[in-house]
């Protein structure tokens, strides 16, 4: 039989009940009792468990480059491309952020385990079909959410894809060879399940001008749980980075790769004529100047002279050969 002689009675608990309510019993003279507590569940996952993410934003620099150019060729035509800073969340908050229809490929980083994401903005995709066509490349808007994409709408996703997962390789290459794998695409968030609704991602997105008008985000989403394996080696190629005389190296090969994606108008100029104003205005249509030809072209950069060239063709295509390079003078 259970000792009762230590409980208290019906009318003490009625009393104590009482005292809290109207605060003449004080309950906060406890120890530690003006201590903050914050909720934390020991089954997640969390972002700041050693991995240095900053690695991947060199990546992105790295990706940005090789996307931009990589449109140029590819699509012939001029691409401007941001990125933002490297965001962690868990992924029913990614989907959650997602619009139907959305260009969502499935993708695997082999080496790397699992699958991630490569996810396309609409607006690009039909901004590049409209391109592809001879079109501005304007976008399309307020499209239905149960609306898919065409034959010809997946076909332009797949070129995208191509040009985006050969920059990816090409971005990872210092740190990590991977070779992007194309799973499936779908419209529709709902439809994909690449995680536990709790599980952490980490998502690279890029803002992405094409054509006229049409803006939209690239964006590629990686498990949390795919990075943590090889976080020495993201660590590694940061540290490497930081540190002398390393650092001077990495900074230089860093700085020409961004110095060589820079646009340089050049002039190609055959020869000169030197004449008066009185002269120049007495042209009439039909006259002929005549002018000693040099024997070599000179090509102008920014307004300077770089290089001496020969003037030809190249597939159809007016084209200047480089002969010597020339020293500007001081």
């Amino acid at each position: 039989m259970a000792d009762t002689k230590n409980l208290l009675s019906p009318e003490e608990l009625d009393a104590l009940a009482t005292g809290i309510e109207d605060g003449s019993i004080q309950t906060d003279t406890g120890l530690n009792g003006r201590l903050k507590v914050e909720r934390h569940d020991l089954t997640s996952e969390d972002s700041s468990l050693g991995m240095n993410l900053g690695v991947l934003n060199i990546i992105n620099e790295r990706f940005v480059r090789h996307l931009k150019t990589g449109i140029v060729d590819v699509l012939r035509t001029e691409a401007k491309v941001s990125a933002d800073k490297v965001m962690v969340m868990p992924y029913r908050e990614y989907v959650a952020s997602l619009q139907a229809p959305t260009a969502i490929n499935i993708v695997n980083l082999n080496p790397l385990r699992g699958s991630s994401l490569a996810v396309i903005d609409p607006a690009i995709i039909f901004s590049v079909l409209d391109n592809f066509f001879g079109g501005p490349g304007a976008d399309m808007k307020d499209l239905l959410p149960t609306r898919t994409f065409t034959k010809t709408e997946l076909s332009i996703n797949k070129i995208i894809t191509n040009i985006l997962f050969g920059s990816l390789q090409e971005a990872w290459a210092p740190v990590l060879s991977i070779k992007c794998v194309s799973n499936d695409v779908v419209a529709n968030p709902d439809a994909i399940k690449i995680a536990d609704k709790d599980e952490l991602v980490v998502v690279s997105r890029f803002t992405t001008e094409l054509g006229q008008s049409a803006k939209g985000n690239i964006e590629v989403v990686y498990l949390y749980s795919t990075l943590k394996p090889i976080r020495d080696s993201l660590e590694s190629r940061v540290q490497a980075s930081a540190e002398a005389p390393g650092s001077k190296i990495s900074w230089t090969a860093d700085l020409m790769a961004a110095a060589m994606d820079a646009e340089v108008d050049i002039r190609v100029i055959l020869g000169n004529i030197e004449s008066t104003f009185k002269d120049f205005e007495n042209l009439a249509e039909g006259d002929v100047l005549f002018f000693k030809k040099p024997k070599h072209a000179k090509v102008h950069a920014a307004g300077i002279a770089v290089f001496e060239g020969d003037i030809g063709t190249k597939d159809a295509h007016m084209a200047v050969q480089f002969v010597n390079p020339l020293i500007p003078s001081s």
